[in-house]
């Protein structure tokens, strides 16, 4: 892929050249498992990013700093330089940290030492071990593919009930049916019995280039065929020199008897691995919601009056493919009502849920610092408005009178009008400017977060995806004639959003749009190329089916006889 010439990320936050491009050049250099950027964002939920020469990941209000350096050797100064640079920026709570040995200060949070192990490629392997291959090979068929299906359900649902694993080892096997479906490059290595019921398999990730990495495995006593994980390892290394892989990574040793079987097949041990975690005493502070402040079970009436109103979805859309149900709702961005109650009888149905992109404060912080400093040379909206425009302009955004403006301009939520206009990017400006007028409407609501929050508190696992480089660059896309344009009518902003809302709420989808072609975001790159995107993306899961997906409105009219095209039966959910 051809590299970008610009970056838009400034020297004041650097998240580094990789994230501004993609992630082939980490997946050249990657030496060890958490470099595999697809596999490591799937798995957590969490955003990738460059600090330096060093990976990290944020999600929620969590941090996980990978301290292996793409280039050159481990310096523990290096990694706390970019590592106290990130925790002044976005604030986690909780943090983790992987590294060949624990920075100073943090000696005392390791939770975890070991040590990976490789395998090399060109290893010979012991006669024994091969007879033992061949003989399960005689009752056995392997296969490599991507499919989730039930038997691997029940087999490491098997599997881990009878071994005792590590925390994070077990949430890979909790997790490995979403993970597959959102980490392209991750294979299951199949060994099939006589009677179609699975023996063995293990999981493979062959995104890296010098490697593939071994990332879980499991043997069933159910449908026990003896020496079944021998084969499925000696297919996995005749897979990678096919491949060209230098090594496989074997991962750490996690306990005597899985280190046994590493070593009997010529593993040798490599860089040494030390988790450390901590609460980070300088995280986010999130305000908490008037409800929460009640005593448990007290005065319903009174938890009920803090709700907002509450509407009806009818933005949604059911999806059928194969007998397998998933939904696919246009999520309005703004809302003056909250659809918290019906989203939690949709959420019931599902196991896994898609965004747009990634809605924690963590992550939205990011592109916020991103908003709030331009490049030196960028455009500022406020040199293409008169004076009249500006004023005009505040009105509408703060409402009139003396009183109006000066409460606006001391708000620490959003600031002067005039600032936002003089000192941040044209999309940023657009966005905080038309989100801070229908906040003053009223529409303090989101569907999107609304149905990401509450997915998180019920337990689903929840996915954004884009990444934030991806929608920095539809971000920057946006025309500034556009805005420009969208701003100086701002006077058309309260008819507008009431036009948007009725419909929304009738659900009547061609309607919403009947006046707002001008909408600065509603353009080929924001929408057309993002639907091609997103229907990539969510098509893994809809075909698992108990998955619910929300995009922004606008994407439902060009998503919708897509996904027919993609085989699945589409009808208005009831």
């Amino acid at each position: 892929m051809k590299k970008e010439s610009t970056s838009i990320i400034t020297d004041k936050f650097i998240l580094g050249p990789i994230l501004i491009q993609d992630t082939s050049d980490i997946l050249q250099t990657a030496f060890v498992p958490e470099h595999s950027v697809d596999f490591m964002r799937a798995m957590s939920g969490g955003e990738p990013f460059m600090v330096h020469d060093y990976l990290f990941l944020a999600g929620e209000d969590w941090l996980m700093a990978i301290g292996y350096p793409l280039h050159g050797k481990f310096d523990a100064g290096s990694f706390e330089q970019a590592l106290n640079q990130t925790l002044s920026r976005i604030r986690p709570a909780r943090c983790w940290s992987v590294s060949p040995e624990p920075l100073p200060h943090l000696s005392d949070c390791v939770l975890e030492s070991d040590h990976y192990y490789l395998l090399h490629s060109d290893v010979q392997i012991h006669p024994r071990l091969l007879r033992l291959a061949g003989k399960a090979a005689g009752f056995l068929r392997v296969e490599a593919g991507r499919e989730f299906s039930s038997e691997h359900r029940l087999l490491w649902k098997e599997f881990a009930k009878r071994k005792e694993l590590p925390e994070r080892v077990s949430s890979m096997f909790s997790k490995s049916r979403h993970v597959v479906a959102g980490a392209h490059d991750l294979t299951l290595l199949n060994a099939w019995d006589e009677k179609g019921s699975l023996a063995a398999c293990l999981l493979l990730d062959l995104a890296p280039r010098r490697f593939a990495s071994y990332l879980i495995g499991a043997y069933s006593r159910r449908n026990y065929i003896p020496h079944a994980t021998d084969l499925l390892f000696m297919e996995m290394l005749s897979m990678c020199r096919r491949l060209g892989k230098e090594f496989i990574h074997l991962g750490l040793g996690v306990n005597p008897g899985i280190l046994r079987f590493k070593l009997k097949w010529g593993a040798e041990r490599a860089w040494p691995y030390k988790l450390a975690a901590w609460k980070n005493k300088q995280g986010i502070r999130r305000t908490p919601d008037p409800a929460e402040s009640l005593p448990f079970m007290e005065d319903k009436l009174k938890f009920f009056m803090n709700l907002p109103e509450q509407r009806k979805l009818t933005m949604l859309w059911e999806l059928e493919k194969d007998g397998r149900i998933s939904w696919i709702a246009g999520a309005s961005h703004f809302s003056r009502f909250s659809f918290r109650l019906h989203l939690k009888r949709i959420l019931h149905e599902v196991d896994t849920v898609l965004c747009e992109g990634p809605l924690d404060q963590v992550n939205m912080d990011l592109i916020a610092e991103v908003g709030k400093h331009p490049d030196q040379n960028a455009p500022r909206l406020a040199s293409f408005l008169s004076s009249q425009e500006i004023r005009e302009l505040e009105k509408t955004v703060c409402g009139f009178g003396f009183w109006s403006r000066f409460i606006s301009r001391d708000s620490p939520a959003h600031g002067n009008v005039r600032n936002i206009l003089n000192k941040t990017r044209h999309w940023y400006a657009f966005f905080a400017l038309w989100s801070q007028f229908l906040r003053r409407q009223g529409w303090k609501q989101s569907v999107d977060l609304e149905a990401w929050n509450t997915s998180k508190e019920m337990g689903k696992f929840v996915l954004g995806m884009e990444t934030i480089h991806e929608q920095l660059r539809t971000m920057e896309s946006i025309p500034l004639d556009r805005v420009v344009r969208f701003i100086k009518n701002c006077r058309e902003w309260r008819s507008l959003s009431r036009h948007f809302e009725r419909y929304y709420l009738k659900g009547e989808l061609e309607n919403m749009f009947g006046t707002s072609a001008e909408f600065p975001s509603r353009t080929e790159m924001v929408i057309d190329r993002r639907d091609e995107l997103f229907l990539k993306r969510m098509i893994p899961f809809l075909n698992q089916g108990r998955c619910a997906v929300f995009v922004g409105t606008a994407h439902m009219l060009n998503l919708r006889g897509m996904l027919k095209k993609a085989g699945f039966r589409v009808r208005r959910s009831r």
